[in-house]
């Protein structure tokens, strides 16, 4: 399946943890290059994010972001560390055994040492695992855009593969008549000069010219090319890159055939398919 490098997905995910949210927009890069950026609850997961992208991502400037928003009204729990009051006490009746005077504290005395109440905060493991499945499904979705994305790249250049063919035929098609073009000029151009030229010589002339102005095999490597391009839209696989190199072959046969022209009609075939070209060129940036 052919993907396209520009796309955007969203998932958000809301439990007992709080509320999650992935976004992931990606576009045209010669490599894989993510932005990350994570809440400091979670920066711990930013290898782990990392791996998971360059997994299931070949290609791609790739700018993703974690959103995290404590469930608000549900306070953290309080615990009592019990070894550590019970340990408080007994300090505190032994110092009284040798002080002489023996006094207990008041539980909220207890309070006030440090250590004394513990908070049961967020379970950050599991605020990991559940931000790395919703990453994951987050990354279905963004496989899902550039893929329909990828498909209606890959029909544009299908049909603009077409359009290279029917150009190249009325070129062929109208090589013979440029030739005879050619040989009615000379000959005409010798009238001009009242001279008489050995038709053989005439011949030769004729088939240096012709020779100067064939571009049958810039026509067959073009084929070639076309067909080239069509095979590469039927795998499944990054093809951004073979893509890139056959616009660039493609391109140096359309000028080859614009030099050589010397005919105002292919000319015009030639300054077409460059521009065909070019919009396949622009396309093709966008593929993986």
């Amino acid at each position: 399946m052919i993907k396209s490098m520009t796309a955007f997905a969203r998932e958000s995910r809301t439990g007992d943890v709080g509320e999650l949210t992935w976004e992931l927009r990606t576009v045209n890069h010669r490599f894989l290059e993510p932005h990350i950026r994570l809440p400091e609850e979670l920066r711990g997961l930013d290898t782990q994010v990392r791996s998971r992208l360059a997994a299931r991502l070949q290609r791609g400037k790739i700018d993703c972001s974690l959103r995290y928003a404590p469930c608000v009204g549900v306070p953290n729990a309080i615990r009592i560390n019990r070894p550590f009051v019970e340990q408080l006490l007994s300090a505190g009746r032994e110092l009284g055994a040798l002080t002489g005077r023996p006094q207990e504290p008041t539980p909220f005395d207890l309070l006030r040492w440090p250590g004394v109440v513990q908070e049961t905060g967020t379970d950050l493991d599991r605020l990991g695992t559940e931000a790395l499945a919703l990453l994951e499904q987050t990354i279905d979705s963004l496989l899902e855009t550039r893929e329909r994305e990828g498909a209606r790249l890959a029909q544009l250049l299908r049909e603009r593969c077409e359009r290279l063919r029917e150009s190249a035929a009325r070129v062929r098609e109208r090589l013979p008549e440029v030739l005879a073009g050619v040989r009615q000029r000379l000959a005409d151009r010798l009238v001009e000069l009242r001279a008489e030229l050995d038709p053989t010589r005439l011949e030769q002339e004729i088939a240096l010219v012709a020779a100067r102005l064939d571009v049958d095999e810039e026509l067959d490597r073009l084929g070639a090319h076309i067909e080239e391009v069509l095979d590469v839209l039927t795998r499944d696989e990054p093809v951004g890159r073979r893509l890139d190199f056959l616009m660039q072959e493609l391109n140096r046969e359309a000028n080859t055939l614009g030099s050589k022209s010397a005919d105002i009609a292919v000319t015009r075939e030639a300054v077409e398919m460059k521009v065909l070209i070019e919009q396949m060129r622009e396309q093709v940036q966008n593929l993986e």
